[in-house]
C-alpha cells in the first residue's frame, strides 16, 4: 500500500499537469480532479481494459472512479495529486493512453 499522500502544490501541479494532458487526461472543472475517455472496438476490449488497469491498479493502490457502457469507458481520478506523487504511478496514469498495451 502507498505511505500516506501529500497535497501537490501549485507549482508541483503545473509541472505535472502538460504530461497528463499530452496523453489524454483532463481536468475536470468544479473537482479536484482529472479525466480520460476511452472508446473501444466493442464491449470485450472495453471490459478487458478495465481488467488489466484493476490488476494493475490494485498493485499500486490506485482505484479510480470509472464508468462502462458497452464500447466506452471513462475513468476520473479525484485528487490525482496523490497518483502523480511518484513516477511509478506518474507512468500509470501516462501509460493509459494506450489501452491496449496495458
Amino acid at each position: 500500500m502507498a505511505g500516506k499522500a501529500h497535497r501537490l502544490s501549485a507549482e508541483e501541479r503545473d509541472q505535472l499537469l502538460p504530461n497528463l494532458r499530452a496523453v489524454g487526461w483532463n481536468e475536470l472543472e468544479g473537482r479536484d480532479a482529472i479525466f480520460k475517455q476511452f472508446h473501444f472496438k466493442d464491449f470485450n476490449r472495453a471490459f478487458g481494459f478495465m481488467t488489466r488497469v484493476a490488476l494493475q491498479a490494485e498493485k499500486l493502490d490506485h482505484h479510480p472512479e470509472w464508468f462502462n457502457v458497452y464500447n466506452k469507458e471513462r475513468m476520473l481520478r479525484r485528487d490525482y495529486e496523490k497518483e502523480a506523487r511518484t513516477r511509478k504511478k506518474q507512468l500509470l496514469l501516462q501509460r493509459k493512453k494506450r489501452p491496449l498495451n496495458i
